[in-house]
């Protein structure tokens, strides 16, 4: 069977993407209780028609219950897991030993999956949470192909989840504690205000006055505990051959583009292979340095800055309805003739046409799309489908 691709969803519209785009299943959050506090996620309303729609589509929903939870928590868990279990979740994220028993005995027919948080790095913690009850472990990043293969073996009726792409934490599974310490935000509660990525400056005593001195490297500030993002796409059949059976994208709080381009690529290349010109994909979209080490735990993730390019194209707009005079919805500027570009799940895919018969919402003619989230129609040779994007090369 082919491994499993797995998308954040941050709200329910893009859950709808995610899974136009080629996704198998989507993880997500409730209101409460998962370590993406900023992320818009979903209301018990949006829960119960993101699972609808997902299982609808033969598709699959996990929700984050990630936590490191406090006494005054355990109750609302309760019902929250209840919830779940009616509303017939595919599993539930947990990665505190007392929120796991807690889960299994409020609502035992709900599937437990072992969050990244859970810092899983060996076979006995793995064989540990199988003894339990648990279905599934998201291991820790900085596994090796080596290990992920070991812990496959000494316990195969396990699955196994591992993350291929996006940001990292500087503590790798994301057990830190710098932002609680910083600002008073548990970033173990789902408060983090990423502190990691901040410019830094030392300070040394010498003699009678406090002295501060950059931290440079070749001229800039460095950045010395900004994590480089992941990229594992040419590894997807190495990590398959280790015994994952689901591929993780990280990204629950990026927007409708990154989400599209970054499960565009991935499904395509689970389906026909890594290639250059998917690798280039993304590249498409706003990341940092990329990691494409041979093995997960070869080397370190930090990069030397802050640098984080925009991306190879601009968000121009996404289509809200279909066919060769589409409506689309503006997100990025756009003029009467000017050549835009096609991300789709479809064939069209990557195809360019110069924008004719521009016209706003009450149909009247234009050359200018310059109004932010206003609909516009205009004639394409392509025929475009509900969900497609178009994006301009810079």
């Amino acid at each position: 069977m082919k491994p499993e691709l797995l998308a954040p969803a941050g709200n329910l519209a893009k859950l709808k993407l995610a899974f136009c785009y080629g996704a198998d299943a989507v993880y997500l959050g409730g209101k409460s209780f998962s370590l993406r506090t900023y992320a818009e996620n979903f209301t018990e309303e949006e829960l119960a028609e993101g699972i609808a729609y997902a299982h609808e589509a033969g598709k699959k929903v996990y929700v984050a219950a990630n936590i490191f939870a406090r006494n005054s928590d355990l109750s609302r868990l309760k019902e929250h897991f209840r919830l779940l279990e009616r509303l017939h979740a595919d599993a539930v994220l947990i990665s505190d030993l007392g929120v796991f028993s807690l889960c299994r005995e409020t609502a035992p027919a709900l599937p437990v999956h072992i969050s990244t948080q859970a810092n899983t790095l060996n076979l006995a913690a793995a064989k540990f949470w199988q003894s339990l009850g648990a279905s599934r472990v998201v291991l820790a990043r900085e596994l090796s192909l080596a290990e992920i293969a070991e812990i496959h073996a000494a316990c195969p009726s396990l699955e196994l989840e591992t993350f291929v792409h996006g940001a990292m934490c500087i503590s790798y599974s994301g057990r830190c504690y710098m932002s609680d310490y910083m600002d008073s935000r548990s970033a173990n509660r789902g408060a983090c205000v990423q502190a990691c990525r901040r410019a830094y400056r030392v300070q040394t005593k010498e003699g009678a006055s406090d002295d501060f001195y950059d931290v440079e490297e070749d001229g800039k500030l460095s950045y010395v505990m900004n994590s480089k993002d992941l990229n594992m796409s040419r590894l997807l059949k190495e990590l398959e051959g280790a015994g994952v059976c689901s591929f993780k994208i990280e990204g629950r709080m990026k927007g409708e583009f990154y989400l599209a381009t970054v499960v565009n690529a991935y499904r395509r290349i689970l389906d026909g292979g890594y290639s250059e010109e998917l690798g280039e994909e993304l590249l498409s979209c706003p990341h940092r340095p990329y990691i494409t080490s041979e093995e997960l735990g070869s080397v370190m993730p930090q990069a030397p800055d802050s640098s984080q390019t925009g991306g190879a194209y601009d968000f121009i707009a996404i289509v809200t309805e279909g066919g060769t005079r589409p409506t689309v919805e503006m997100r990025g500027r756009f003029f009467e003739g000017e050549q835009l570009e096609i991300l789709s799940p479809s064939d069209t895919f990557r195809k360019t046409f110069p924008v004719k018969d521009l016209q706003g919402e009450g149909g009247e003619r234009c050359t200018d799309a310059k109004l932010v989230q206003a609909k516009y129609t205009f004639s394409c040779p392509y025929p475009l489908a509900r969900g497609d994007i178009l994006r301009r090369k810079k």
